[in-house]
């Protein structure tokens, strides 16, 4: 399949969109947080998260095409993908509010390394040297960042770090899924188990609490349609090219959010960042580079070797 110019510039520019309205639904979460629980606002985010899903499936030709089937072959792989996601939203919404908001945002871009090591027993990949390289440098990347001999270290910093291991865990089983299945209708099935885990936990956890003013049902739905709208905009992105045109931009997430953390709530944990930011970044091009190489040996009939 081949992708104008034209068409990968756009799909830069929309998952580059979509990248900022997560970090603007990071920053009404953590203003949220001290008055809601980060299972309620899970719960928030995947009702009004429900709306761009059906959008997007409504607009995808693929599934017109196929008949409108909403049943997948596989749908309890596909609410399991949600359930996981249920769980990676709660840890992450909790670390926002127990952490500097570039810093737990950092910490989750490990996601591209776990995805890694578990294409190995998941997708039965095989995986060599540089891209083993590429998982222990963004775990070290990791450790610098999350700092666990520094007398300020909490175990709450392990809660982005499993928030990223449940995005790559859902990542990685999205690729198990038939490839006939239109992305949208995927995603559909993923929010709506998201939607049922969240409201489950909020309930479980405690229930839901009165709204405090009219203002925070506003930021709430924002908070909610921002999300929305991203996952949105990267389903867009990603059917107008190949993924690996738009990966190496995701990375751009953490000076955004470094900017953002800083200019809506004056935390600059620099020390904190770097260098370990630099290598959760270099690990993971390295990864996107390999994965490159050898898709262009496949393409040119070569046997690529472990990668």
């Amino acid at each position: 399949m081949t992708h104008s110019k034209d068409n990968v510039t756009l799909a830069i520019i929309l998952s580059l969109v979509a990248l900022l309205l997560f970090d603007v639904m990071g920053l009404i979460i953590k203003y949220l947080l001290p008055r809601y629980s980060a299972a309620e606002l899970s719960a928030y985010r995947n009702f009004f998260g429900i709306f761009p899903s059906l959008i997007a499936l409504w607009s995808s030709s693929g599934w017109h095409a196929g008949g409108r089937v909403l049943r997948i072959r596989q749908w309890k792989l596909g609410l399991a993908r949600g359930f996981i996601v249920t769980f990676a939203q709660f840890l992450f919404y909790f670390s926002l509010g127990t952490m500097a908001f570039a810093t737990a945002t950092t910490i989750t871009y490990a996601n591209a390394i776990f995805m890694t090591a578990l294409a190995i027993p998941l997708l039965g990949e095989r995986v060599g040297l540089i891209r083993w390289s590429a998982v222990l440098i963004g775990f070290v990347g990791v450790m610098m960042v999350m700092n666990p001999t520094s007398d300020s270290f909490s175990t709450a910093a392990f809660a982005p770090l499993g928030a990223a291991f449940l995005y790559a865990l859902a990542g990685v089983t999205a690729r198990r899924m038939d490839p006939d299945v239109p992305s949208p209708l995927i995603n559909l099935y993923s929010v709506a188990a998201a939607l049922i885990g969240s409201l489950s936990l909020a309930i479980y956890a405690g229930g839901f609490s009165t709204l405090a003013s009219m203002s925070d049902l506003f930021w709430i739905i924002a908070m909610g349609s921002c999300g929305g709208t991203a996952v949105l905009l990267l389903v867009v992105s990603y059917r107008m090219t190949e993924q690996s045109n738009l990966a190496p931009f995701n990375y751009f997430g953490i000076p955004i959010a470094f900017a953002a953390g800083w200019l809506v709530y004056g935390e600059t944990p620099f020390e904190d960042l770097f260098p370990g930011a630099f290598l959760i970044i270099g690990g993971g091009l390295l990864v996107i580079w390999r994965e490159r190489q050898v898709k262009r040996s496949i393409l040119r009939g070569v046997q690529p070797p472990p990668n």
